[in-house]
């Protein structure tokens, strides 16, 4: 019933947000006591120049897929969503129409003594979660950031969101580094090269495959006393730009009743993620990433837990062990524009996670994603275009492998409007 009460009320935050926005300075301004020197060295600052933008974008996507894939992602192409097995989900192909895509954002630049601040509220309507399958209120951005200091959700440094191809599918390649995390971060380095070290908000999720039954039983409750520590460096040329980014994280589980196992214990994440953009010409770009890593597979775009179990024979007092799950993932894709608001991008991405020997034999493996397309935007605020999409699905020892074919029809018109400024 909260929940339910929650999900009403988030339009009428998003537009009380945005209104906000807009008065609040004016508002701030006519409401405030302080004296009146102190109000004309605020309006010395520059207040003048502000700038306010709103954009968003109207989606609709209809498409085709070939097999029943699982009912809450019927619109997008995530090969960890593929049956499992004979007939999980049904048999034969299905129609879908989606306009979940569709997105909603503000964004402010306002002039202070201490640098400009920038802003950025977005959200779309792709549920996830809880909410999964459902055409409701997503959080994207809720980020700000002055000088070399920012606080908020935004794209967490260990993920390069450039190497995301200009597809028509949402959810994007499996294989990518991607997660918007609540974060505080450091820029010391800006623009086409830059440095960024954030602390991000931790989290984890666990696989525990044969003994799920067993460890139902046991209270383990997961902790994570350390936020997760990232940071990326991109060097920038005429050419593109090459970057390195990395991971570190502490994971811990702790066991509330030891009267007979003890099954506490802790582990340490990390990850490295090597990406880059090569022009080719004037009119084509190639997107690239490889990562490697352990224990990170929350910041994947389309992977399964960050734990699995491990028995431990001969130890009676913890027969079991959580152990992070070591994954390799690579992103190869090319942009290429045919000029007269024609484009395509085509390309391949991979994930492969080395499983836990305890996990089911029908836990998720590997996953390979493909897509190409052909897009035309006849003026700079609409777009429509076709896509053809792969999916392919393998267990981990019960040698099961499926995959599956989409064809997506996208229709795309692009809305802004600023305010102040030159």
């Amino acid at each position: 019933m909260k929940h339910a009460r929650e999900k009403r009320l988030a339009p009428f935050v998003a537009l009380a947000m945005v209104l906000f926005l807009v008065a609040g300075p004016n508002a701030l301004r006519a409401q405030t006591t302080e004296p009146v020197d102190e109000q004309e060295e605020e309006a010395d600052t520059g207040d003048d120049e502000s700038r306010f933008e709103v954009y968003g974008q109207v989606m609709t996507d209809v498409g085709y897929s070939v097999k029943r894939i699982a009912p809450n992602w019927f619109d997008v192409n995530r090969p960890t969503k593929l049956a499992a097995f004979e007939n999980e989900f049904g048999t034969g192909g299905f129609t879908y129409f989606s306009v979940r895509q569709t997105r909603f954002g503000v964004k402010s630049w306002i002039p202070t003594k201490l640098g400009e601040l920038y802003t950025v509220f977005e959200f779309d309507l792709f549920g996830t979660g809880a909410d999964a399958g459902q055409t409701t209120f997503r959080l994207r951005f809720a980020y700000g950031e002055i000088g070399q200091f920012g606080a908020g959700q935004t794209v967490s440094p260990f993920m390069d969101i450039d190497v995301f191809p200009n597809s028509l599918e949402y959810w994007g390649p499996n294989g990518m580094v991607f997660f918007r995390n609540v974060q505080v971060r450091w820029m010391p380095i800006k623009g086409d090269t830059r440095l960024t070290v954030a602390l991000e908000r931790p989290g984890a999720s666990s696989d525990q495959g044969q003994f799920e039954d067993f460890l139902a039983i046991e209270d383990i409750r997961g902790n994570f006393p350390l936020p997760d520590l990232s940071a990326e460096y991109r060097l920038g040329a005429d050419w593109g730009y090459v970057e390195v980014a990395g991971m570190l994280r502490y994971i811990e589980w702790e066991d509330l009743d030891v009267e007979e196992f003890n099954l506490s214990g802790d582990a340490v994440g990390w990850g490295i993620n090597l990406s880059s953009n090569v022009k080719l010409g004037d009119a084509s770009t190639l997107r690239l990433q490889v990562v490697y890593g352990q224990g990170i597979e929350n910041y994947m775009n389309d992977a399964t837990a960050d734990l699995g179990i491990e028995p431990t024979p001969g130890n009676p007092q913890a027969p079991i062990k959580g152990v992070t799950l070591p994954i390799l993932a690579v992103v190869a894709f090319l942009d290429h524009g045919w000029g007269h608001g024609l484009s395509t991008a085509v390309g391949y991405s991979m994930a492969d996670i080395d499983n836990a020997s305890g996990q089911l034999p029908s836990a998720f493996s590997k996953g390979q994603y493909a897509l190409i397309n052909l897009l035309h935007r006849p003026v700079p605020n609409l777009m429509y275009g076709a896509e053809l999409l792969y999916g392919y699905r393998k267990n981990f020892s019960d040698g099961w492998s499926t995959d599956n074919l989409k064809v997506q029809l996208s229709f795309k018109y692009n809305f802004s409007a600023g305010w102040g400024g030159d």
